[in-house]
């Protein structure tokens, strides 16, 4: 189960006490608006997409308006917006108008549980509000910490401190961050990210400000219950198979999977955009799947989508094929392995 945006993920974050940005609904009035817009001068319109859409900014289907005029234009392109993202097409399902954040910082914060040490990963960065794959390994944070135990403030520190972060920021992150850990832990997620946090000048100090999130949760866990969401925001067509490896989606390793054919005798994996296209056409519907890994993954995670996928289709496959180059950025041998060892 996938949440993403703030039209749900503002009831979300205000279970946590986080500080969010104004939000209104596709129904605003023209004075809500108009209030809007008077607080920045600039209000932002996003589609709303049921389930884990992302990539919205890339598409071009994040707007930011200045008039009460360009927001309502805003709405009616956007309101049903089409999106292709990884290999699904979503059909958007209203807007929400967003108080513009203005900051110097946008953060990227990202929670995940290891399937192997049972530790919880996190993810910090001061260099947030783009796509985190392009960001280079000294940019980047990655930290874990025992579940029993949780997230210190002492963990943010030492994070931010190792990648030289400016000192302003540390201390308003310190005394935000670790509610979001609370959050993960009380109402069974599996994966909680935001991308952007931007830091607000309120009363002379800067204030983290969620302008986006992300999540995925356990619909095994009861505890979900609690958070009291709508459940159609939660219907997807995927199979169990593709709602797996969707589980397994970190800022690191790209793993996009769909069935092809059912009865398909060949299951590949498959490594890079191009060898993607070319290799499905090629093999038509005698492939189980249609595959594209790629992003460093590390092991972990590639042992896990292996091991998920050998249990859906090898036992029906006559062929299992690896499709690829060396990527300049993807360690090969960890890839193999985890291919391997699963």
């Amino acid at each position: 189960m996938r949440i993403t945006g703030m039209k749900y993920g503002k009831q979300v974050l205000k279970l946590a006490g986080f500080p969010i940005p104004e939000i209104l609904d596709a129904d605003a009035t023209l004075e809500e608006i108009e209030d809007l817009l008077g607080k920045r001068g600039k209000v932002v319109v996003k589609p709303v997409f049921f389930g884990g859409i992302g990539k919205k900014g890339k598409a071009g289907l994040i707007k930011i308006a200045s008039t009460v005029t360009e927001a309502l234009q805003a709405k009616r392109d956007l309101f049903f917006a089409r999106h292709t993202f990884h290999n699904e097409i979503a059909i958007a399902n209203g807007v929400t108008f967003e108080e513009y954040i203005p900051s110097d910082y946008e953060i990227y914060f990202n929670l995940s549980v290891s399937t192997i040490t049972r530790r919880v990963n996190f993810v910090l960065t001061h260099h947030g509000g783009v796509d985190i794959e392009e960001l280079p390994k000294e940019q980047l944070y990655e930290g874990s910490f025992d579940a029993i135990t949780g997230l210190k403030s002492y963990h943010i520190i030492d994070a931010l401190s190792e990648l030289n972060a400016p000192q302003e920021i540390i201390s308003p992150l310190v005394q935000q961050l670790p509610k979001l850990w609370e959050l993960y832990n009380d109402y069974g997620f599996t994966t909680l990210e935001l991308n952007p946090i931007r830091m607000e000048v309120r009363n002379g100090r800067l204030v983290p400000v969620a302008c986006d999130f992300k999540a995925q949760l356990d619909k095994d866990n009861p505890q979900t219950e609690r958070l009291r969401l709508p459940h159609e925001i939660f219907h997807t067509s995927l199979s169990q198979f593709e709602e797996e490896i969707n589980q397994l989606r970190t800022y690191q390793g790209q793993s996009d999977v769909v069935i092809i054919n059912e009865k398909g005798t060949i299951t590949p994996f498959m490594f890079g955009g191009g060898a993607n296209s070319a290799a499905t056409e090629v093999l038509g519907d005698k492939t189980t799947i249609s595959t594209d890994f790629g992003g460093n993954p590390p092991f972990e995670k590639m042992y896990n989508i292996a091991r998920i996928t050998y249990k859906y289709w090898l036992d029906q496959s006559n062929v299992l094929m690896i499709i690829g180059g060396k990527a300049n950025n993807t360690d090969i041998y960890a890839t193999f392995k985890g291919m391997f060892d699963a």
